[in-house]
C-alpha cells in the first residue's frame, strides 16, 4: 500500500492574526516633526501614535530617522534663530513689566500732543482718554431709539450666528448678513444679553452718504487726529451686552470712543506674541474669558491688563498691543484711525489655520 504524503499543517485555531495598523503617512511624519520641534517627549510621542493605531515599533524607528534626517536639522537651525528672537522681546517685556504701574492702564485727560506722542504713541502705552467726546452731539443724541428713528429704513451690514463658530471673526466673511436697521435695533434690545448678532467695524456704514449726520454729530477730535480723514477712517459699533471681539492685534494705531454703555477691554503686549499661540492672520486662539491652559499652557507666562471703558471714555489702542473686548451692556462705540502721524504697517501674518 502506498503511502500517502502528509497534509499540509492546518490553521492555528487559538493564534491572534497580526494587528492591522494604520501607515505612517506624511501626515504623521509632519506631526512627529512638529511635536519635536515643540520638544514634546518621544516615549509621550510614542504613545500617542500607538494608541491612534500605529506600529509602535515602525514609529519608534521613524521618530530615530527624524532626528537624523537634514531637512528637521534645519528646521532646529530655524528654530534657535527664533528662540533668540523670543528672548530678546522677552526681556524688553520684562523692563516694561519692571514699572510699578504696569498692569494699570490709565484713565486720564488728554495730555499735551507732545507728551502724548512720547508716552503712548512712541513710548506704545494703551491709555484711556476722558473728556475727549465732552463736546459731541453723539454723547446726548445718540441712543438705538435715535438710530431706528434717523437711519431705521436703510440697510445694514452685521455679522450674525456667531455663536456656534468659535472662529466667528476669522469667518466674518461667512458672517454678513444684509438687515434693515431699525429690525437689528429692536432685535438687540429685546434679545438680551449675546455674542450671536453684532453690528462691527466691518459694517463700513460711515463710509455711505445717507450716514453722513452721524459723522456731524463727532464734535472735536485729539489733536493727533486729521479731521479730513475722518470719513475714510472711522467706523461704528452696535451690539447687545455679551459681544465679543476675540483676542487679535490691528495692524494700525486707533481711538475708540464709548457712547453709550460699556465695554471691558483687555490688553496683551505685543512682546509676549510667543505665548499666543498666533497661527492664523492677527488672532489668537485664546479665549481670555476661559483660557485653555491645557490646550495652549505657554499662555500662562503672559501678562493681562484691563480696563472698563464707561461712557465717554475714549481709548487709544497703540501699534501691535493683543486685545479683546467685550460689550458689558448695549453698546454704541465710535472708533478712528485718522492719525496725522505715520499709521501705515506691514504684518507678515501666519496663515497656518489647521493647527
Amino acid at each position: 500500500m502506498t503511502e500517502l504524503p502528509p497534509l499540509p499543517p492546518g490553521p492555528r485555531l487559538f493564534e491572534a492574526a497580526p494587528p492591522a495598523y494604520r501607515p505612517l503617512d506624511a501626515g504623521w511624519w509632519q506631526w512627529m516633526a512638529e511635536n519635536r520641534l515643540r520638544d514634546c517627549a518621544p516615549a509621550s510621542m510614542l504613545q500617542t501614535m500607538a494608541q491612534a493605531g500605529l506600529d509602535p515599533a515602525e514609529c519608534s524607528e521613524a521618530l530615530g530617522a527624524l532626528e537624523r534626517h537634514p531637512i528637521y536639522l534645519a528646521a532646529r537651525r530655524h528654530q534657535q534663530l527664533l528662540r533668540k528672537r523670543d528672548a530678546v522681546l522677552e526681556n524688553l517685556q520684562r523692563l516694561w513689566a519692571s514699572d510699578p504701574g504696569y498692569l494699570q492702564i490709565e484713565k486720564r485727560p488728554v495730555p499735551p500732543l507732545a507728551e502724548f506722542v512720547e508716552r503712548y504713541v512712541r513710548g506704545c502705552r494703551p491709555v484711556v482718554l476722558t473728556g475727549v467726546a465732552e463736546d459731541w452731539p453723539a454723547r446726548r443724541r445718540w441712543s438705538p431709539a435715535d438710530l431706528k428713528a434717523r437711519f431705521g429704513h436703510l440697510d445694514v451690514e452685521i455679522q450674525a450666528e456667531r455663536s456656534a463658530d468659535p472662529r466667528f471673526e476669522e469667518n466674518k466673511l461667512s458672517h454678513r448678513r444684509e438687515v434693515r436697521l431699525a429690525d437689528f435695533v429692536d432685535r438687540v434690545l429685546a434679545g438680551g444679553e449675546t455674542n450671536d448678532y453684532y453690528l462691527t467695524a466691518n459694517n463700513e456704514v460711515l463710509s455711505r452718504p445717507e450716514f453722513d449726520l452721524l459723522l456731524q454729530d463727532i464734535g472735536t477730535l485729539p489733536a493727533l487726529c486729521d479731521r479730513a480723514q475722518l470719513s475714510a477712517c472711522s467706523s461704528l459699533w452696535f451690539g447687545p451686552a455679551g459681544t465679543v471681539t476675540p483676542l487679535h492685534h490691528d495692524t494700525i494705531m486707533l481711538f475708540h470712543t464709548q457712547i453709550v454703555g460699556r465695554k471691558r477691554w483687555r490688553f496683551i503686549s505685543p512682546l509676549q506674541i510667543a505665548h499666543l499661540y498666533n497661527y492664523n492672520g492677527v488672532f489668537s486662539p485664546v479665549d481670555l474669558d476661559a483660557p485653555d491652559l491645557a490646550r495652549y499652557p505657554d499662555f500662562a507666562k503672559a501678562q493681562v491688563l484691563e480696563v472698563v471703558a464707561e461712557p465717554g471714555d475714549t481709548v487709544f489702542l497703540p501699534l501691535g498691543w493683543w486685545h479683546q473686548v467685550r460689550s458689558l451692556d448695549v453698546s454704541l462705540s465710535f472708533s478712528y484711525s485718522n492719525l496725522a502721524f505715520p499709521n501705515h504697517y506691514t504684518y507678515t501674518n501666519p496663515e497656518i489655520t489647521d493647527w
